[in-house]
């Protein structure tokens, strides 16, 4: 089956911007391409609550639209509670690195040393593809 990621606002930006080195922007696409992707709810968020340009903000939507948001379960809250109590993590991060530990993906993101203390993450960086 092969990996699945998570992809993180920050790279989500990033790719749609047109801001990733062009060996990352091409990776990200093959991952997009072949449907090997999730956001989680907290993506969605932070994605639909961006104040940008029209244009900017119908990109968005677009990208969201076609892509699979994992909503937060109870393992996932649960997990998130956990991972506040045992980390010095952001809520967003928390809920992020749980989505990632429920579901097994791989997180893609700027901000690998956000997750690097959380056992069982695995983080890519786009810009280092």
């Amino acid at each position: 089956m092969g990996t699945k990621y998570l992809i993180d606002t920050n790279a989500v930006i990033e790719f749609l911007g047109g801001h990733l080195p062009t060996s990352g922007s091409v990776w990200l696409q093959s991952i997009i391409d072949k449907d090997l992707y999730y956001l989680s709810v907290i993506n969605q968020i932070e994605l639909l609550g961006y104040n940008g340009s029209p244009a900017e903000m119908q990109t968005l939507q677009d990208f969201v639209n076609a892509s699979d948001v994992l909503l937060l379960s109870d393992l996932i809250v649960q997990t998130t509670i956990s991972l506040r109590k045992s980390h010095k993590i952001k809520l967003p991060d928390a809920i992020i690195a749980a989505t990632a530990l429920t579901y097994n993906l791989t997180i893609i993101t700027r901000n690998t040393a956000d997750f690097a203390k959380i056992s069982g993450i695995s983080c890519v960086n786009a810009h280092k593809k």
